[in-house]
């Protein structure tokens, strides 16, 4: 079965966009931001297509493009976009798996009536979970976890990104009863090559399997 894999996270800025980047390369995968929000320097998928070593073939081209880094359903506001969520349908890539990255953390919004994590449960694909190992995860981490299982979305496991911290990442596995699927550090310098190698390290392909 072709993989379907939805990245998300606990909150933004955590590195959902690194680790969609290790994750697409390490599957062999396409990538997919459905809405970009914040078009100056590079944007999510140009810096998924740098890090990943990404071939444009291998680049869903964003559904929505909105030019201020914002929640999603506010940037649309200020370019006078309305996002139409029932447009946001994945797109075939054929054989090829893919990895699709939402916004921020489960409930932006992307309009006044529809959060992201509305998208996530008609999708019915598997998601990724990235949470932070700094202070305060556990409670954004098992606060996620639940809103995910209430609408009986299918969690393949958490994915920690940052300094180890075995106390955070195993009371959140063991309370939470979900699967550890690793620890991304944070690299410096962040480049293709170090990425592709601490990724290797840190994660199994078997693990992403649907």
């Amino acid at each position: 079965m072709r993989q379907r894999i939805v990245v998300t996270g606990t909150d933004t800025g955590i590195g959902k966009t690194v680790f969609s980047a290790g994750l697409a390369d390490l599957l062999g995968a396409n990538y997919w931001k459905p809405i970009q929000a914040g078009l100056e320097g590079e944007t999510d998928t140009q810096v998924v297509a740098r890090l990943g070593s990404l071939l444009p073939d291998r680049i869903v081209p964003e559904h929505y493009r909105l030019r201020t880094p914002a929640s999603p359903y506010h940037s649309a506001e200020i370019d006078g976009v309305r996002i139409d969520a029932d447009s946001l349908d994945v797109p075939d890539t054929g054989e090829r798996p893919l990895v699709i990255e939402g916004a921020g953390g489960l409930m932006v919004p992307l309009n006044y009536g529809t959060l992201y994590i509305d998208i996530f449960e008609r999708w019915r694909l598997p998601v990724v979970l990235c949470g932070s190992t700094a202070l305060g995860t556990i409670n954004h981490s098992l606060l996620s976890i639940e809103a995910l299982r209430k609408r009986q979305i299918r969690i393949v496991g958490i994915a920690f990104i940052g300094e180890k911290n075995a106390e955070n990442e195993s009371a959140i596995c063991e309370i939470g009863r979900v699967r550890w699927l690793g620890r991304l550090p944070w690299l410096s310098p962040l480049t293709a090559d170090a990425l592709q190698t601490a990724f290797k390290a840190s994660f199994r392909p078997d693990d992403f399997e649907p």
